[in-house]
């Protein structure tokens, strides 16, 4: 394996044997098949916009299945699978779709005409043999753009599939995802090319970023200053990380009454400024510090554990049986819910201890969004100006 996505690579360049957040080779291998395959839909699928044809089910597949590719987000062999098998159909269901039409698909790129093997250990050889989506020689400048600009689409899929979540779209993003994505390997373009192309990405990330805090404003509200504790209250406890503020919401109004208390993690902590999410007066505060700590504070947290959208790490034995994922999330052996179906989540946090006291930790101010800023923006400069006439 190679992989260099992360700040968290060996040695700072890149994990070869195993990934430092537990990935294997497989894995990897495995990954690196399903964007190849996602290449070749998009390349039809680009073709397929061309004629007025265009598939919601590709958009949002294309959109996971990217966003399953980013790190401590989906580690099950299974289920990348079960996914390239799928990217595979849709593919040949867009030909079919044009051939109908009138307008035969062509291409010459291999990842048009790709067939997977029949089981999980005869797919990764062949993502071995495939390797990672950009070519390995070549102009160096080229071969880190056309890197820079996967990652990229990798970024704007994972806000794009929170957003989408959330009922905010734009074909725009579908469009340029598939446009981008079929270019890749594409030995004509220059160098300014694929520079136009990452900037392009980068437009197209700002919209996905729009969408994604119009659905987050718009579910929840805008993000007040409010104060969350980091201790814990007696009692059942559901420990909820990841990003996906709708997995959050729903899990609270399955929790109304049960007197489960429930607590953030990691990068979920701005929920508690959210004010329809923080009207539930059973999510008490956050718990433990950054997600690379989780492997610790996971094993010491006397309730069930929820990992949504990304940010998982290899499970360890002492808490194995107690955390669940859902949505995009995956790690082979560890139970898996689908979105807003939480019933065993809940059970299994019926069956452990919880929190035998009360403990008072401090807390700390979240909320600070750009409303919140900006209507203290004349307060501010006036302050500047005093300090820095």
């Amino acid at each position: 394996m190679y992989c260099n996505q992360c700040e968290q690579t060996t040695k700072g360049v890149a994990c070869t044997t195993s990934g430092v957040c537990g990935k294997k080779p497989e894995v990897a291998a495995l990954q690196d098949v399903l964007l190849y395959a996602v290449k070749g839909l998009s390349i039809y699928a680009k073709q397929a916009r061309q004629q007025g044809i265009i598939s919601q089910k590709v958009n949002h597949f294309s959109l996971e299945a990217l966003f399953s590719t980013l790190t401590n987000v989906n580690f099950d062999p299974e289920r990348f699978f079960a996914m390239v098998n799928e990217c595979v159909s849709l593919r040949e269901k867009l030909k079919a779709e044009l051939t109908a039409a009138g307008h035969a698909p062509t291409s010459n790129d291999p990842a048009c005409a790709f067939i997977p093997a029949g089981s999980v250990t005869e797919l990764a050889k062949q993502g071995e043999n495939i390797g990672f989506v950009i070519a390995q020689k070549g102009d160096l400048d080229i071969r880190s753009l056309q890197e820079l600009l996967v990652y990229g689409l990798k970024g704007v899929a994972a806000y794009a599939y929170h957003a989408c979540i959330l009922g905010q779209e734009d074909d725009k993003i579908y469009e340029f995802t598939h446009a981008a994505l079929s270019q890749i390997g594409n030995p004509k373009l220059a160098l300014n090319d694929w520079l136009a192309l990452v900037l392009q990405c980068g437009e197209i990330n700002l919209r996905a970023m729009e969408l994604l805090d119009a659905g987050n404003t718009g579910s929840f509200g805008h993000p007040v200053p409010t104060e969350a504790p980091l201790g814990h209250k007696a009692g059942k406890c559901i420990l909820v990380s990841g990003h996906d503020l709708k997995d959050l919401k729903d899990l609270l109004e399955a929790t109304q009454d049960s007197g489960i208390h429930i607590y953030t993690h990691g990068e979920m902590l701005p929920a508690h400024g959210y004010p329809e999410l923080n009207k539930y007066p059973h999510l008490y505060g956050n718990y433990g510090g950054a997600w690379q700590n989780q492997k610790k504070e996971f094993a010491i947290f006397p309730g069930t554990i929820l990992m949504t959208t990304n940010c998982i790490q290899e499970p360890q034995e002492t808490y194995r049986d107690n955390i669940f994922t859902t949505g995009p999330v995956g790690w082979p052996g560890i139970r898996y819910v689908a979105n807003g179906e939480f019933a065993a989540v809940i059970a299994k946090a019926q069956e452990l201890p919880g929190f035998s006291s009360d403990v008072e930790q401090g807390s700390v101010m979240v909320g600070f969004a750009r409303n919140t800023v900006m209507s203290v923006a004349d307060q501010i400069h006036k302050i500047s100006k005093i300090i820095a006439p």
